[in-house]
């Protein structure tokens, strides 16, 4: 057993100068607690804001969020309404009577804390509001109902309220409107128009939403977070989870590394999913899809008060069934999460929530080799339909279960806090039978590999939020401890002697099969984390400060195994990470910004070494380690909550799990750099066009790399899923004149550059060109009340392509032309 704190980081001197001053942090925290509980003493404890003159909804947004108040408003109460701003010590009604001064509205707070804008000749309980913003005390506009494709504020970067304008690192934000437009299926989906973003490194897959970011695309699939917890499950196993797109309410997309605030994570960046929460206003919706490969959904979701108004409920449903683009493939699901929300006084409330999904069926997950896909063979090309398994043997069954909880507390308006809980539970029972290359010149050879998995985690994360100001400087103040634990029981089994398969025909030779087990594992991972973060605003300045202790213990027991024995390793590591970020928000709605970030993740894999004996010593691997700079300019045009980004990174991954590309056998040598820009720009010309546009440039290379029995050292060569030019554009109109008022069109375009298909770079990808495409229409425009119809159609001109490729051996296609029709009733 190893017992040991990592290795000193190797590092630049402006780095270990920025690492220095944050360890400054956490002992400027514990001096200015007391100065924040001694000013919070009285209600309506008057803070100072420095709000530029803009649009008046992101003046109220951001007014709400940095008061930490909740904030219902209708839309249509503010579009297109300027405000001057908000500069100077205001309490929260003060502040609002203020801002709205003039516009013949006015903020009312109800029995429960939250703030309603109202016109000013109207009470509160006499008006009917769609709500826009409805979440969190001290979270304002960063969670929660949002308007068509408007985000202005975010959780992810700070784990506050933060203004997406006002933020030192790139953070996207995906509306549940825009998921609806776009048809989204699945996360991964959900977030293809998002720029620096590879989520289809497998393809057409639907099994697990892998999102590769700013080219790094190991460990792909972990670094999914629900309701600000991360989803637990283990990459090196077959239980990584899935949440289906109809549960979120909003995505958030933070790019680079956020240890910090999250512990272990991957450095290219984490996707954060909000879940649909309880409503105090009644909403209910019934929704049937039928489109492609026989595919059938229906969907439910409700929500309102109960009795008493102070408690509300939301349930909602998915059930699915449908064939694939690979013959002889399914995929079911059966999924419900029902959710309540206690208000037990205006200063406390209490979210539960539940999941509980069943898989009965999961789709295809395999590959097949470059030659006959990537290239011709022998003039011939194998099948976007072509199952290289056998269904004898074709088994995922995957069940999960969620529990968990989100409790706020107000003290007063100065401090709060939160504790988040999730326990997750999954059980997987897998048997595929997968290829791994040409036997003759034209049939494949096939290997059979199954699986029994148990998993069981759990994550606990409490924080204190403090609003103070020292002098000139206005203070966010965010301390936290969290604690994540995870197990995971793996029984493996594998055979050989399986029939070989030609691809082109669809021929079976002869089959002579031995079936083996191979080895159960137990693998667990414990990790207990401390952070202090401020954000300090200084006249137009914002600065970010965070820094973070986590101490993490790792184990495996690796046991029955025919070839290696009975082994087992753990180790005890302890990783400081920091977060530093400056921007300077300029009155024209200019906001350039830089920023520095760090991160660590626990490798999945494991190294085999050769020992004294001619065997070898299955040994954990030493964790990742990411650190990036990152420089970027902001742009929100004055009046509007246009938002344009463009940012440059600088982003390295050390102790990279790099394989021996002779045998299966990896160690944590490598090294991986990722320089690029992204642009992003999301905008709203007038009420009813969205435009989304988005560029990639990445150059991604390993900088150092192991050199294995083979020869071969892929220093200065590109991982294999990873282009160095992506661009997308989507665009929808709504017409809302004339004899076709009520339709609504939109499409778009998706390009993704060449990419290499293995790490070597011996083969080249071609670039392919994608386009979406929908046309939806308001139904109570012809007397049908609450009916909503809906067409969207993806890779329009049916493009057969390949995805990525893993290695020359394992090639994924992308998905075929397929259609989904969706009726949508709301009552």
């Amino acid at each position: 057993m190893r017992s040991n704190a990592l290795p000193p980081r190797r590092s630049n001197p402006l780095s270990r100068a920025v690492r220095a001053a944050l360890l400054c942090l956490p002992l400027t925290a514990i001096a200015v607690a007391p100065v924040a509980l001694a000013q919070s003493a009285t209600e309506q404890t008057a803070r100072r804001y420095d709000i530029p003159a803009g649009s008046l909804s992101s003046a109220l947004s951001r007014f709400a969020g940095e008061a930490g108040v909740m904030l219902s408003v209708d839309g249509s109460l503010v579009d297109g309404r300027d405000s001057s701003g908000l500069q100077g010590q205001y309490g929260v009604d003060e502040g609002f009577q203020t801002l709205l001064r003039g516009s013949g509205l006015q903020a009312v707070r109800d029995e429960r804390g939250t703030y309603s804008l109202v016109p000013a000749r109207e009470q509160a309980g006499a008006v009917e509001l769609k709500p826009m913003v409805v979440e969190g005390f001290a979270l304002g506009n960063a969670l929660g109902e949002m308007d068509g494709y408007k985000a202005t504020h975010s959780s992810v970067a700070t784990k506050t309220s933060m203004p997406l304008a006002e933020t030192s690192q790139t953070v996207s934000v995906v509306t549940r409107q825009q998921m609806e437009d776009q048809g989204s299926r699945s996360i991964a989906q959900a977030v293809r128009y998002t720029p620096g973003l590879m989520s289809t490194p497998y393809g057409a897959t639907t099994r697990y939403d892998y999102v590769a970011m700013r080219g790094i695309t190991d460990g792909s699939v972990d670094n999914l977070y629900l309701d600000g917890q991360k989803l637990l499950g283990d990459s090196g196993t077959y239980s990584s989870l899935q949440v289906d797109p109809y549960f979120i309410e909003r995505i958030d997309i933070l790019k680079g590394p956020s240890s910090v605030l999250y512990g272990r994570s991957l450095p290219g960046g984490l996707v954060a999913m909000t879940s649909k929460k309880p409503q105090y206003q009644t909403s209910r919706q019934i929704r049937l899809s039928y489109g492609s490969e026989d595919n059938k959904q229906v969907a439910f979701d409700f929500t309102g008060p109960l009795e008493d108004e102070r408690i509300a409920y939301r349930l909602v449903g998915v059930a699915k069934d449908a064939d694939n683009q690979v013959d002889g493939i399914e995929e079911q699901r059966y999924a419900v999460m029902p959710s309540l929300s206690i208000d037990f006084t205006e200063d406390t409330r209490l979210t539960l929530q539940a999941m509980l999904q069943r898989d009965p069926e999961s789709g295809y997950h395999g590959g097949l080799p470059a030659d006959g896909t990537v290239t011709s063979h022998n003039g011939q090309r194998i099948s976007r339909s072509f199952f290289e398994g056998d269904e004898d043997y074709e088994k995922f069954e995957r069940d999960q279960q969620m529990i968990g909880y989100q409790l706020e507390h107000r003290f007063n308006d100065t401090v709060s806090a939160r504790q988040n809980f999730q326990y997750l539970d999954s059980t997987v029972e897998s048997g595929q039978v997968y290829q791994y290359g040409y036997a003759t010149q034209d049939e494949l050879v096939r290997y059979y590999t199954g699986a029994d998995e148990a998993l069981h985690a759990w994550t606990l994360d409490n924080q204190l939020q403090f609003l103070f100001d020292t002098g000139a400087l206005s203070h966010t103040l965010v301390t936290g401890l969290d604690y994540q634990r995870r197990k995971a029981k793996v029984d493996y089994d594998a055979g050989y002697g399986l029939s070989v398969i030609n691809p082109y025909t669809g021929s079976v030779g002869a089959a002579n099969p031995t079936f083996y087990h191979q080895y159960d594992e137990t693998r667990e991972l414990e990790q207990t984390g401390l952070y202090v973060q401020d954000l300090i605003s200084l006249g137009n300045w914002r600065f970010s400060l965070g820094v973070r202790q986590d101490w993490v213990d790792v184990s495996f027991d690796h046991t029955e195994d025919a070839s290696y024995g009975d082994q087992s390793d753990a180790a005890k590591l302890e990783q400081f990470t920091g977060r530093v970020g400056v921007l300077y928000a300029f009155d024209n709605g200019l906001s350039p910004y830089v920023s520095y970030s760090e991160s660590f993740n626990p490798n999945a894999t494991a190294a085999y070494n050769a020992n004294s004996s001619g065997g070898f010593d299955i040994t954990l691997l030493d964790p990742t380690e990411g650190e990036q700079y990152e420089l970027g300019l902001k742009y929100q045009p004055l009046g509007t909550d246009d938002l344009y980004t463009i940012s440059y990174f600088d982003l390295k991954q050390s102790n990279l799990a790099n394989k021996d590309s002779n045998e299966n056998f990896y160690r944590a040598v490598g090294e991986l750099t990722s320089k690029g820009v992204e642009f992003e720009a999301r905008l709203r010309p007038q009420d009813n066009l969205n435009v989304i546009a988005s560029y990639t440039y990445m150059d991604v290379e390993y900088s150092k790399d192991f050199t294995g029995a083979a020869g071969v050292n892929n220093r200065g060569n590109t991982p294999n899923a990873v282009a160095r030019n992506m661009a997308s554009l989507w665009t929808d109109y709504t017409f809302e004149q004339g004899a076709i008022a009520g339709l609504q069109i939109g499409g778009g375009v998706r390009y993704f550059g060449k990419s290499w298909a293995d790490a070597e770079n011996t083969l080249r990808i071609p670039s392919y060109t994608l386009y979406d495409a929908m046309l939806g229409y308001d139904l109570s425009r012809v007397g049908l009340d609450g009916l909503g119809a809906q067409l969207n159609l993806n890779n329009l001109t049916d493009e057969k392509y390949v995805a990525a490729c893993n290695s020359l051996s394992q090639c994924y296609y992308g998905e075929a032309r397929n259609v989904m029709a969706t009726l949508t009733y709301d009552f």
